[in-house]
């Protein structure tokens, strides 16, 4: 009993081997003189977009002061909608993360926590919580590059009542 096999010209048995002395087509590859293009057109770019992102540190800041304002905001509502209020100031936002221990302490706070972790402001420093707060049930305040009260630009305030 003898077995056939199939023929299949692309099997490296039917390809022919290349010779040593054949060249290779001209358009098998890039010049250098296309690559240069390349590296030029890029360098090009990066002159004009690099300058515009490394220039707005403080803005990317300051949007993510916002985002993290907006995220505890959303676990604070959570919190209040499992436990019928705000933490207190003195529990703070360490409640979104552990339950509390100072008066009053919930009674259906969430096991797994609101939060993982509170957010450091993206200067380093905590955010600054009240409850009630004296724009709403509750102020959330970063004081932005200065750690200050006020300010303008990089030291401006970030709050949870900007948007409204």
């Amino acid at each position: 009993m003898t077995f056939r096999v199939p023929f299949n010209p692309k099997s490296t048995l039917y390809t022919k081997k290349r010779r040593p002395g054949r060249r290779l087509r001209r358009d098998a590859g890039l010049t250098l003189i296309e690559l240069m293009v390349v590296v030029v057109i890029l360098a090009l770019l990066a002159v004009v977009i690099v300058p515009r992102v490394i220039d707005r540190p403080d803005q990317a800041r300051a949007a993510r002061a916002q985002s993290d304002i907006a995220a505890i905001g959303s676990a604070l509502n959570l919190y209040r909608l499992d436990t019928g209020s705000y933490p207190t100031t003195d529990q703070g936002l360490a409640a979104l993360v552990s339950r509390p221990t100072v008066a009053p302490v919930p009674q259906n706070w969430a096991d797994g926590g609101y939060l993982e972790r509170v957010p450091e402001d993206p200067w380093g420093r905590a955010y600054l919580y009240l409850a009630p707060g004296v724009h709403g049930p509750y102020d959330l305040v970063s004081y932005g590059a200065d750690g200050r009260s006020g300010g303008t630009g990089a030291d401006a305030d970030i709050t949870s009542w900007q948007g409204e």
